[in-house]
């Protein structure tokens, strides 16, 4: 059970520190030790911004343009 929480609480709840930390090259704990840090000097405000950014992520597909470029490959005739 406590396994079952761990894995939902790692994969939905600290999905932006893990994206974060891939893009940094740096370990995902690390990130959410500094948002932890950053949350208790800044008085809960960073908070806001991980909730848009986690908005953000869980929608990417929405935010993409729709039109894609073509290459030259891909022009037809």
């Amino acid at each position: 059970m406590i396994d079952k929480v761990k894995y939902f609480l790692e994969s939905h709840i600290f999905g932006v520190c893990d994206w974060w930390g891939r893009r940094l090259g740096i370990k995902a704990s690390r990130v959410r030790l500094a948002f932890i840090y950053v949350s208790f000097i800044a008085l809960g405000s960073p908070l806001l911004v991980y909730l848009i950014m986690a908005f953000i992520l869980e929608n990417k597909e929405y935010f993409k343009h729709a039109h894609r470029r073509t290459t030259v490959w891909e022009i037809e005739d």
